[in-house]
């Protein structure tokens, strides 16, 4: 009984200064600084996201890969994955392009799901996101707003 007792005690102190040997990064800062189209396939619009990511830590970012996903007014509007590879020295940003694809179908849900009162004014977007980095170094990014488009105040 002492064994398991005192085994315990020794794991648990253990996982206790495993965590402490993780370093705490602080989030990234992430804004939407671009947008360029892509040669389209069939019923879907491609677009080249970019993205300027700021890394306020005292470490490099190393990645080598991206996912990115777009809703907009809850509902699933583009995605894109990329795995391009690189590294965000500490105290410092860079661009980075994700290809991102939207279909004639979530286009279709997107229509579908807008009443007859709404317009294309204030409709509330999440912008998800990741940088892999291996096990331990996968930064996750999120981003909320409201997509204020210019002009779509159509009146009838």
């Amino acid at each position: 009984m002492r064994r398991i007792l005192g085994l315990s005690v020794f794991l648990f102190m253990l996982s206790l200064s495993a965590c402490a040997l993780f370093p705490h990064r602080d989030p990234l800062n992430i804004n939407v600084v671009g947008i360029e189209p892509l040669p389209n396939q069939g019923l879907e619009v491609r677009f080249a996201v970019k993205l300027r990511v700021q890394n306020p830590n005292e470490t490099a970012i190393d990645y080598n890969g991206m996912a990115l996903d777009l809703e907009v007014n809850g509902r699933t509007l583009a995605t894109g994955v990329s795995d391009q590879a690189g590294s965000i020295p500490r105290f410092s940003e860079a661009i980075l392009s994700i290809p991102v694809s939207i279909s004639a179908f979530s286009v279709l849900r997107q229509t579908l799901g807008l009443s007859q009162t709404q317009g294309l004014d204030n409709l509330p977007y999440v912008l998800k996101g990741k940088l892999a980095g291996g096990v331990f170094g996968t930064m996750r990014f999120v981003d909320r707003g409201t997509l204020d488009l210019p002009g779509s105040a159509a009146t009838w």
